[in-house]
């Protein structure tokens, strides 16, 4: 193996986890502009601005992360993808590939810490390959508020 070669392969980890970081920093800060747009707006003015296809926590916008909120039951109250379609739709059932809980371990993550990742498979939306997903939450008033990256 050439040099170049072997030391590109040795620092693609690091340049994976590197982004990965980032993006995770980017959840986190879209999470934490959500809950202050709450506490300076209201939950209501949150819901409309993220299931707005032009609001700030929509995908519609151009970015990667978009914000979903769920009350303490698993109902969609907002979220900024797909929102027709899940939006008002509980969810506390929802499994993923590997079983896991999700909506029920995300409430629970929020109900027992307040804030905190969690990591699950879930669809990305933009190939619908199920994929390894890390979600930031906050609990803000009996709602969960989140946004996630894809790990793969």
């Amino acid at each position: 193996m050439r040099l170049t070669t072997l030391l590109t392969a040795l620092a693609m980890p690091g340049v994976l986890a590197m982004a990965q970081s980032t993006e995770a920093a980017k959840a986190e800060a879209l999470v934490k502009q959500a809950v202050a747009f709450a506490k300076a707006n209201g939950a209501e003015k949150l819901f409309q601005e993220t299931n707005n296809g032009s609001g700030k926590f929509h995908v519609a916008t151009g970015s990667d992360l978009y914000i979903f909120i769920y009350d303490m039951e698993g109902t969609v109250k907002a979220i900024g993808y797909n929102t027709a379609a899940l939006v008002g739709k509980n969810r506390i059932d929802m499994k993923d590939p590997d079983g896991k809980m999700v909506i029920r371990d995300l409430i629970s993550l929020a109900k027992t810490k307040g804030k905190g990742w969690y990591d699950y498979k879930y669809p990305d939306p933009s190939d619908n390959k199920v994929k390894g997903k890390s979600s930031y939450v906050e609990s803000y008033e009996g709602l969960v508020i989140g946004a996630g990256i894809y790990k793969d």
